[in-house]
């Protein structure tokens, strides 16, 4: 049987009926998890959410099941204060809205949840762990809920980081017309200079330093060509990891 299109697994574009179906077939919902940041002038804000969805939809389509619009909602890290960035200045608002979709898809028959979150600074991981925590230990509740991220696979190709080669491959790998590493000042002429070769360091803050925003290698001269084999690996990894709950 041939897998779904990304279109059968996607709860927007679902009839009642097609989704009453799919969770009949595998009952496991995929709730993936964003923001609205700042990721260097090659990349857009909605990058978190539109890998975790990507991820997600890879998963579903294999594990069977369906996946929900991103939340663009996130909260933790460096970023906030930079151009075009939206964050949540504290939990309370996401953990409400988790809360009373969880609610539902529980009375829809969904036997487990996965959170999975584009957007890992550890205040936006701490809240999903809790969540999760306070989930599967309510004596009242039959659902499961999964809660992991994209930087959580400890053998992943390349390592996680902001707006650097992972996040920059990741995201080629589903949107590569949104990739424009021709936006970044031009490495020749403007090599970065990180003290100690510090490629996570708080110079990066500094607007003027030509990788502003970026924590990670350098991603101007990164090799795109290897996005689908990133892609791959993240999918399996996530699917297997869903799979192994459902047994």
């Amino acid at each position: 049987m041939s897998q779904p299109t990304p279109r059968q697994v996607q709860v927007e574009f679902l009839s009642p009926a097609e989704l009453n179906a799919a969770l009949a077939d595998s009952p496991i919902v995929y709730l993936p998890l964003g923001t609205i940041e700042f990721h260097s002038s090659h990349l857009p804000v909605g990058l978190d959410a539109l890998t975790a969805q990507g991820l997600c939809i890879d998963a579903a389509r294999r594990t069977g099941g369906l996946v929900l619009p991103p939340v663009y909602q996130g909260t933790g890290g460096g970023h906030s204060a930079y151009p075009w960035t939206i964050m949540m200045p504290s939990d309370t608002a996401i953990r409400s809205n988790l809360q009373h979709t969880l609610d539902r898809l529980e009375e829809f028959g969904v036997q487990q949840t996965v959170l999975f979150s584009g957007h890992f600074p550890d205040e936006q991981l701490d809240l999903i762990d809790g969540f999760a925590i306070e989930w599967n230990t309510d004596p009242d509740k039959s659902m499961h809920v999964l809660a992991t991220g994209v930087n959580r696979c400890s053998d992943a190709p390349i390592a996680p980081d902001h707006a650097g080669v992972f996040e920059t491959t990741l995201l080629y790998a589903f949107w590569p017309e949104l990739v424009h590493l021709d936006r970044l000042p031009s490495l020749d002429a403007h090599p970065a200079i990180d003290p100690g070769n510090d490629d996570q360091g708080l110079h990066r803050h500094d607007n003027s330093h030509p990788l502003w925003g970026i924590f990670g290698p350098d991603p101007r001269a990164t090799d795109l060509s290897t996005s689908a084999v990133l892609r791959e690996f993240l999918t399996a990894w996530l699917s297997n990891l869903v799979l192994e709950r459902m047994i």
